[in-house]
This record gives C-alpha cells, sequence and structure tokens, in this order.
C-alpha cells in the first residue's frame, strides 16, 4: 500500500512539473487572452548593431529578457520580418526572475550589400504584448578583400 501512495505521489508532482513545461499554442493563446495572467518584461537589447560583414557570412544575434513580474512568461508568436533571418526562442515558460532569449540567424547571402535593417516580431504575455526586436548592420559585398588581389 506504501508502495502504491508513493507512485501516486510521484505522478502527482510529475505532472506538476508539467505545468511549467512548453505550452501548446493553444494553451498560450489562452494566457494571452487572460489579463490575469500577464506579467513584465524587461529586454536586455530591443536594438542591436552587428557591425560590418561581408557577404555571404551568418550572424548569430541574441535577444535576452527577463521575466520581472511574478507570472510566468511566455514569447510567443517570435518572427522574423524576412525570409533571411531564422528565429529561436524560448518556448517553456519563464519563471518570475528568470531569463529568456531569442536567437536570430541572419543569411547575408539572402539579402543585399550596404546598409540592412532587419525585425524580429513577438508576442508575450504582458500589458503591452507585442515587441519590435531589431538588429542592423552594413554588408560589404563579397568580393571586397581586405588583401590586395595579385
Amino acid at each position: 500500500m506504501k508502495q502504491i501512495l508513493s507512485f501516486i505521489t510521484l505522478c502527482g508532482l510529475i505532472a506538476m512539473s508539467c505545468n511549467t513545461a512548453e505550452k501548446s499554442p493553444q494553451d498560450v493563446e489562452a494566457i494571452m487572452q487572460d489579463t490575469s495572467k500577464y506579467t513584465t518584461i524587461k529586454w536586455q537589447d530591443t536594438a542591436i548593431n552587428f557591425g560590418t560583414k561581408k557577404m555571404g557570412e551568418i550572424v548569430n544575434i541574441t535577444f535576452a529578457c527577463t521575466n520581472t513580474g511574478s507570472k510566468a512568461l511566455y514569447l510567443y508568436d517570435v518572427k522574423p520580418s524576412c525570409g533571411c533571418t531564422l528565429v529561436d526562442y524560448s518556448k517553456a515558460a519563464i519563471a518570475p526572475g528568470e531569463q529568456g532569449k531569442i536567437e536570430a540567424q541572419f543569411d547575408t547571402k539572402k539579402s543585399h550589400p550596404g546598409e540592412v535593417h532587419k525585425t524580429v516580431f513577438v508576442r508575450v504575455n504582458s500589458s503591452d504584448p507585442s515587441t519590435h526586436l531589431s538588429f542592423s548592420g552594413t554588408i560589404l559585398p563579397a568580393d571586397s578583400a581586405s588583401t590586395p588581389k595579385k
């Protein structure tokens, strides 16, 4: 009997720990609609300049945020402004006081030489649910070598 009770308790603990795991898009959408589940967020940077890169290079950008509220924070519906950028982000709940991140990978081959400005659109469960994160820099043509040609 003691073993059965221990097993049931263990199952309960596992089920409770699942509440902080990844939520389905429907779960997160419901949280986004329920203002009682809103929290606050602080972004480390919302605009990053990556400097100068040569055409063909991959640029990796990380946007970090901290959940400054008292409820779980969810990053949701994270989308880049164009096909030259891929994004990955913290999909599990971010506990109060913890950090989350969005990693953007910009492929300069899919862009153009010169100044570039890109945006990552993010929805979060806060009173200001839409965030625009941006990065910019200069892309040099691939044939612009730093060493003289022979």
